[in-house]
């Protein structure tokens, strides 16, 4: 994978490629799970230039994979997905256990049409008469 733009990476400290298999979630009942072998993260030849006219460096990161399963679907992340509909569960998680120092509210709706919802934690003084 090209184009990364800082210098430096958890993968250079140990970290590794987060991954999904479905027949391993059928076989293991395993979700996401970090694997990968010669894991690098290092720079590249490719430059590009800043709004200062400074040569800043692209970063390339490397690892291999070998697959466990023929005809496998598997997916590969940074960093474990969160969905939207993950937050809205914990969102209304956190709401039904009708806490006096958080409210929910909506801020705007998004082009899709989804709310998108903030949390406000203070004391209940400070609601005034906001809706919960």
């Amino acid at each position: 994978m090209l184009n990364f733009l800082k210098s430096k990476s958890l993968f250079n400290d140990g970290m590794k490629v987060l991954t999904y298999s479905e027949k391993k979630l059928e076989s293991e009942q395993v979700g996401w799970y970090r694997s990968g072998e010669e894991i690098a993260y290092y720079q590249n030849n490719y430059r590009r230039e800043s709004m200062t006219n400074y040569q800043r460096c692209y970063y390339t990161f490397t690892f291999t994979y070998k697959f466990e399963h023929d005809f496998d679907t598997v997916y590969f992340a940074y960093s474990q997905p969160y969905s939207y509909s993950d937050l809205m569960d914990d969102i209304s998680e956190i709401e039904k256990r009708k806490l006096d120092y958080v409210a929910r509210n909506t801020l705007c709706r998004t082009l899709a049409g989804n709310r998108c919802d903030y949390l406000t934690i203070t004391t209940r003084t400070n609601f005034d008469n906001e809706d919960r």
